[in-house]
């Protein structure tokens, strides 16, 4: 299932999502940029659970990985399918959370993801890097303050591809389902060779439920449109 847009306008400007996205794209091209230099640079701001738990002393760039990693990617699908599912839930919750908030809300899902993917291998040394887990956030949050919104999904019927408008709730639970199911059977897996952080994921969409009833805010501003 693609999705191609929600049925939720915003009332306000989404600027602190846009400059996200910008963010994001930018890195991305800055990474391209560097060539044969990006694997050291990768290493260098990325997660690596090894290192952080390795029991001796971290310097401060160490310690803002789980940030700075958020901000990076592993190649263009990575990167154009996190942009697409920021760029179509992240504006509502911007507007109901506020700019500044919103902000916050998102690193703080991202930090959060990675911690739990951490928890799930700590004794990886390959390097985690990726919006999913604080995306996997605003999901949450999404989930929880528009259940009622339709989402416009793309759906291949054979050779054919059609459009559906599914409830976002049924929508992201689904999506939710299917990270938490392929976390489980990754399960006890060598984490060697890298891949996708499934449990990040779940982490991250966990987190944004959490923090959004932390902030005290469900059902509070556009969650009445949720139709």
């Amino acid at each position: 299932m693609i999705p191609i847009r929600d049925t939720i306008p915003s009332n306000r400007l989404p600027v602190v999502n846009y400059l996200l996205v910008a963010a994001n794209l930018g890195l991305f091209f800055y990474e391209i940029s560097l060539g044969e230099n990006l694997p050291p640079f990768l290493e260098r701001y990325a997660v690596i659970p090894a290192r952080l738990l390795g029991g001796g002393a971290l310097s401060v760039r160490e310690l803002l990985t789980p940030v700075t990693a958020t901000f990076l990617h592993g190649g263009w699908m990575h990167l154009l399918g996190n942009m697409l599912y920021l760029y179509i839930f992240g504006d509502n919750v911007e507007d109901t959370l506020g700019h500044g908030r919103y902000l916050l809300f998102y690193i703080a899902c991202g930090v959060a993801s990675f911690a739990v993917q951490i928890g799930f291998q700590p004794t990886s040394a390959v390097p985690n890097i990726g919006a999913s887990g604080a995306i996997a956030g605003v999901l949450g949050a999404y989930f929880l303050l528009f259940p009622r919104a339709r989402v416009v999904t793309l759906l291949p019927l054979f050779i054919f591809f059609t459009t559906v408008e599914i409830p976002a709730v049924v929508f992201l639970g689904l999506w939710f389902l299917l990270q938490f199911l392929s976390g489980t059977v990754s399960l006890g897996r060598a984490a060697a060779t890298g891949g996708v952080a499934w449990w990040a994921h779940v982490g991250g969409f966990v987190a944004g439920v959490v923090f959004l009833k932390a902030f005290s805010i469900r059902g509070r501003g556009r969650a009445d449109l949720s139709v």
